[in-house]
């Protein structure tokens, strides 16, 4: 029997992808210092400030950790190029810029940006941008949200603070039959458990604060274009379908074909905007990626442990985490992430409001942060902290409700976890 020829898996990739190990040392990343700079001669150098060549100055970063990071996300995405910002938020700007021209407007999920969405709102509004909000987890409500000026639609693979997950071909097909772009931010599934461009997705965003670089000890965001959507000639796309008049008349979605988001993004949002990423901080990300397959599996394996732990507790009302098998989006799961539902749940507790701020005060193990998805596991309560200005009305349809609480868990052995949660569950 002869053995059929297959890519390298997840694992292979998140260590070799994008580059050889540096030779000089034999570390798996690059020095994060700059390079020099020097071109090989003022041929090259014209050439690359006139995006005539397919050179570091288009393709990637000139900085070898950037370049790096940004192949390897782009590799284990299964896109066609990467670019590497400052933060997450960053990357869903300059991916909004490229499509957005004033009066239009993008469609995204009422929890998505979670407390910060008043705020999310006046600032796009700022640059005559619409912001409209529709149930993610509901493909028809995203549907019924469009309109003439709709140029997008950004939805999360798994939603926050709910953990859900959201049918994401479902919804590709929605996009398609619009002619939009469908934007994925994939931040809590990682690439590990989901890869959005399977199911339809056009672009992909990623937070890498969170489980790509994995430890909190960095900010950083990347844009992934999937090489899908089909630019050329599609007036309502300009930065990408005109002629360029900045770059003597190039249209990017001929010249650069299925990278020429990803390209757009770098010389119009990176280069003019200027949310660089720090080479350290790209060092840090690629560091982290290199165990992204096992922290991934260790933060499934754990949350659901927890999850079937509270299920049976007498002092919560309810669980939502797609691994459990009576959790409405558990076939979605097995269809979507059948490695794992990764390591994001929420509780609602029976005290409610009152029950669930003790629960966090009588927390030892973890700790009571709004971050997510670190090394170690966190305990939020929405409604009192990252979520507390917005109306009860609000705070309800981002599932942030006053008896919730959102556990990010981490990779302690899972008996302490337990035992944390059941001596502060005792006292509630």
């Amino acid at each position: 029997m002869t053995e059929q020829a297959i890519g390298p898996g997840f694992a292979t990739l998140a260590l070799h992808a994008g580059a050889p190990a540096d030779p000089a040392s034999a570390a798996g990343t690059p020095p994060t210092e700059p390079p020099a700079g020097v071109f090989e001669d003022m041929e090259q150098a014209t050439a690359l400030f006139g995006l005539e060549g397919f050179g570091s100055d288009v393709v990637h970063s000139v900085n070898p950790a950037n370049a790096l990071l940004e192949e390897r996300v782009a590799a284990l995405e299964g896109g066609t190029a990467a670019l590497a910002v400052a933060s997450g938020r960053a990357a869903q700007f300059l991916a909004l810029r490229m499509l957005l021209q004033p009066g239009d407007e993008f469609i995204t999920g009422c929890g998505q940006h979670g407390g910060q969405m008043p705020h999310v709102d006046q600032t796009y509004k700022s640059f005559g941008w619409g912001v409209k909000c529709a149930d993610q987890a509901d493909p028809k409500s995203l549907e019924a949200a469009l309109t003439p000026q709709t140029k997008a639609i950004l939805i999360e693979s798994f939603t926050k603070p709910g953990g859900r997950i959201v049918d994401i071909a479902a919804v590709a097909e929605i996009a398609k039959k619009a002619r939009v772009p469908l934007i994925v931010d994939n931040t809590i599934a990682t690439p590990y458990l989901l890869q959005p461009f399977a199911h339809g997705a056009d672009l992909v965003l990623h937070s890498a604060t969170k489980f790509l670089g994995g430890h909190d000890t960095l900010t950083g965001g990347l844009i992934v274009d999937g090489g899908t959507f089909d630019w050329q000639g599609d007036a309502r796309f300009p930065m990408l379908s005109a002629p360029r008049p900045d770059y003597g008349g190039m249209v990017f979605a001929e010249i650069f074909g299925n990278f020429a988001f990803a390209v757009a993004c770098r010389i119009f949002g990176l280069n003019e905007l200027g949310p660089t990423l720090s080479p350290f901080n790209a060092f840090l990300i690629v560091t982290g990626l290199e165990t992204l397959a096992l922290r991934m599996q260790r933060h499934s394996e754990n949350a659901l442990r927890v999850a079937e732990y509270l299920a049976g507790h007498k002092a919560v009302g309810a669980v939502d985490y797609p691994g459990l098998a009576s959790d409405p989006a558990h076939a979605l799961a097995k269809i979507y992430c059948p490695r794992g539902a990764g390591g994001l749940l929420t509780c609602r507790l029976a005290g409610g409001y009152e029950a669930a701020t003790s629960f966090i005060q009588r927390l030892r193990l973890f700790s009571s942060l709004g971050e997510i998805s670190d090394t170690r596991s966190r305990a939020s309560h929405p409604a009192s902290t990252t979520h507390r200005h917005l109306s009860d009305v609000e705070k309800t349809a981002s599932t942030a409700g006053p008896d919730r609480i959102r556990l990010s868990i981490g990779l302690e052995d899972i008996a302490d976890i337990l035992a944390d949660l059941d001596q502060a569950l005792a006292g509630v």
